[in-house]
């Protein structure tokens, strides 16, 4: 019996790759017709539904994009000059967060508006402006922007 059965094994030659293709794209098409008979159900059982669930997805999407554009273009405008001064910030022990309020006092902004700007309370903007005083050695805001642009901290 068992004789047999090998012998049987034997014969049947593995399917080529071209059948294999051929049954997959047929099932495949079955799949597909089956999904468009049921979607067709759908529509005519549930039209206004289906139709405001579609309109929904497309303006959820469209705000996300609008959304990831505004902030990232935002993230640009009050960024820091990209190729700045790192050897400067460096020895001066200035840190990211005071880069940021720095070039925020140079673009002219008041602590209210950096604290806006930031997220951050205007008394926390008043330590960083306090320590950049300090670290820059000024005594005013805009010695501390004419500073910072001579040693290329910010632009």
């Amino acid at each position: 019996m068992r004789a047999r059965r090998q012998s049987w094994l034997k014969r049947l030659s593995p399917p080529s790759w071209r059948t294999v293709l051929v049954y997959g794209a047929v099932l495949a098409g079955g799949i597909a017709l089956m999904q468009w008979i049921e979607y067709q159900q759908l529509v005519r059982s549930q039209p206004g539904t289906l139709r405001n669930g579609m309109l929904a997805a497309l303006f959820l999407g469209l705000g996300v994009w609008v959304g990831a554009q505004l902030f990232r273009s935002g993230a640009r405008d009050r960024g820091v000059a990209k190729d700045g001064n790192p050897k400067a910030q460096a020895a001066l022990g200035i840190s990211e967060r005071e880069i940021e309020v720095l070039q925020l006092l140079a673009d002219g902004q008041s602590n209210k508006e950096i604290a806006r700007t930031l997220g951050v309370s205007p008394n926390t903007v008043k330590t960083h402006i306090a320590r950049l005083f300090e670290k820059l050695d000024v005594q005013r805001r805009t010695q501390a922007a004419m500073r910072a642009r001579e040693l290329g901290l910010v632009r």
